[in-house]
């Protein structure tokens, strides 16, 4: 008889992935504070969802922390992002392009880049804004 993916044993045998999961993402996180082609909130979110699955000690540190963690739970709790993040988002995205598009090799390769960056911030843009209190 084979174990369902839902039990408490496939859970403990996937644990290590999900650990794995959450170290790496975090650290593409940080790195992509100072690299602007590198997003940052979508890898810290990420690396809270899979520690919440493989790291209980990463995890509440993500919740706790001074920086990361109000805007984690604001998206736990809505999917909302802060208008701030939002800002900071668009500009780097904004950033980005430009230096797409003086260091590229290809114009299409930078407007195609610039596309996609142009579609995430719409989407960013539409999601809702955590309530100020």
């Amino acid at each position: 008889m084979t174990e369902s993916p839902t039990t408490p044993e496939a859970s403990r045998n996937w644990r290590w992935a999900w650990w794995l999961l959450a170290y790496l993402s975090l650290a593409l996180g940080i790195i992509g504070i100072a690299l602007p082609v590198l997003p940052t909130v979508p890898f810290i979110l990420l690396s809270a969802y899979a520690a919440s699955r493989g790291s209980r000690r990463l995890h509440d540190w993500l919740l706790a922390h001074p920086v990361m963690g109000p805007m984690i739970r604001d998206w736990h709790a809505t999917g909302a992002v802060s208008r701030n993040a939002k800002w900071l988002a668009t500009m780097m995205m904004v950033a980005t392009a430009v230096m797409l598009f003086f260091f590229s090799p290809r114009w299409w390769l930078a407007a195609g880049v610039s596309t996609i960056m142009a579609l995430v911030a719409t989407w960013l843009w539409l999601r809702p804004e955590p309530p100020s209190w």
